[in-house]
Formats: structure tokens, C-alpha cells, sequence
């Protein structure tokens, strides 16, 4: 089944790389109205990039979400929205045992743009979101389950899912679904980033670790970003009309439940 989200304005906010990009190459193949947010200047290439690809026009913006005069700014642009994905987010180890200023400060960095950021975003789209628009937010197969040292990016990203619930409460009245996906391990920059440090504080291979992570599947394999884009073109379209509030994991079966 071919999904066609033809003359849909959707954004996808982190998709300058990683699952972000892998996202929006999916809602340009399906041929929506796209637009791209991160917080840096290669935004742009990576909207050339999609636009070349797919033979469409991609808008680009940059902005730090935690910033809510950038994320306004961004949102002026707009008339309309009728998908809005809140896929930005950081991923970096915070260990409880370290005692480190440093510690502390990547801690409130990642619930600042995990968290208060989500907010932000969902804040300055809900003006431009009508009946039968679409939220679809990134958690974490992680906001299911956890794991040791990473306690910011898993507490941040149970919170996603917190979030999630509560907006679709709010505005299911409004005719407007929210849901959050929840994947598993993908083959990303942070992804490589985080095993490389679980790799060195235990002493073992990188590979050990991804031997670990598959393991710990049901279906073999490690995922690419396109993998996961399947999901939010479903919870985008029609076939998801009646689907809200629901956290729905992509993980080749990691967390069962």
C-alpha cells in the first residue's frame, strides 16, 4: 500500500541528519509539502540534498527549539501545518557517579531540548494545526525500558512519551491525533556515539556492543534511518485516523510489551 500525502504541509524538526533526515526523505517520496528545522546551517544542504532526490522544493529553517523567539520566528513562515514531527533531540551519556559541573550541565542540556523543546515546537504549531492535523513525536525504545549512565536522555525521553498522552488528551476534541514513536537502535551519529562510549567505560569492543544490541532482538539486524519512516507516514495518513495517545515502538522486537 502506497501512502500519498500529496498537498499535506508537514515539518520534521531534527532533520538534518540521522532518523530526523531518514523521516523527511519519507515524507518527500510520499510527496508532501515539506519543511525541515535544526539548529544548524546544514539543514540547508540536507533540504538541497531531498529536494534533488525527490524532484521537490524543501523549505529549511534554523532554529534551537529550546528558543522560543527562533521557534516563533520559524513558525511565521508558515500558513498552514497539517503533520508536525517532533523529532530533535540529543543523546549523550550523563552518569550519576560522575561528579562533574560538566555532568550537570549536559543533563539540563538534554532535557532543555528534549523536553522544554517538544514543548516549544507543539506551543508555536497548535495556531496552525486543524482537524485532522497529525503530531507525531520521537521517544526512544529507552522511554519503555533504561539502561545505566544515560539517565537525562532516557528520564527526557520517558517524558516524550508523558507528553504524548497528554496532548492527545487535550486535543483529541480538536479532531487533532498525537502519537510518539518509539526506535530501537539505528545506525545514526549519536547512535555510533553512545556505543563507542559504552564501549570504553566497559572495557570492551564496539562491536561487542552491537553484538549485544542485536541480540537482544527479535529480528536480526541493525536499522537504518529510512527504516523507521514507515511508521510516521502511517500515523500521518488516513489509515491512522483513529489511532491517539499511543506510544508504538520500531525496534525489530527489542522491547517486548
Amino acid at each position: 500500500m502506497c501512502i500519498n500525502l500529496k498537498n499535506k504541509s508537514v515539518l520534521v524538526t531534527g532533520a538534518s541528519r540521522g532518523i530526523g533526515f531518514g523521516i523527511a526523505e519519507g515524507f518527500a517520496e510520499a510527496g508532501a509539502d515539506l519543511a525541515i528545522l535544526a539548529d544548524d546551517d546544514t539543514v540547508h544542504e540536507a533540504a538541497d540534498k531531498i529536494s534533488k532526490a525527490y524532484g521537490r522544493p524543501v523549505r529549511a529553517f534554523v532554529a534551537d527549539i529550546t528558543d522560543k523567539s527562533a521557534v516563533a520566528n520559524a513558525f511565521s513562515d508558515f500558513s498552514k501545518l497539517d503533520v508536525l514531527v517532533n523529532n530533535a533531540g540529543l543523546e549523550l551519556i550523563t552518569p550519576l557517579t560522575d561528579p562533574s559541573d560538566e555532568v550537570d550541565a549536559t543533563f539540563a542540556r538534554i532535557m532543555d531540548i528534549n523536553v522544554r523543546g517538544t514543548w516549544n515546537v507543539t506551543r508555536a504549531a497548535l495556531p496552525l494545526l486543524k482537524t485532522g492535523a497529525r503530531i507525531i513525536n520521537t521517544a526512544s525504545v529507552w522511554s519503555k525500558s533504561a539502561v545505566g549512565e544515560f539517565a537525562a536522555y532516557i528520564a527526557s525521553k520517558h517524558a516524550v512519551v508523558g507528553l504524548t498522552r497528554t496532548f492527545a488528551r487535550e486535543l483529541g476534541p480538536r479532531g487533532i491525533t498525537v502519537n510518539a514513536v518509539c526506535p530501537g537502535w539505528v545506525r545514526t551519529v549519536a547512535s555510533v556515539r553512545s556505543a563507542k562510549v559504552m564501549a570504553t567505560r566497559s572495557k570492551r569492543s564496539e562491536a561487542d556492543i552491537f553484538d549485544d544490541v542485536v541480540a537482544a532482538q527479535c529480528l536480526p539486524g541493525l536499522m537504518e534511518p529510512q527504516d523507521v519512516a514507515g511508521l510516521y507516514l502511517f500515523l500521518a495518513s488516513d489509515l491512522a485516523a483513529n489511532i491517539t495517545g499511543q506510544a508504538i515502538g520500531v525496534d525489530r522486537g527489542e522491547f517486548l510489551g
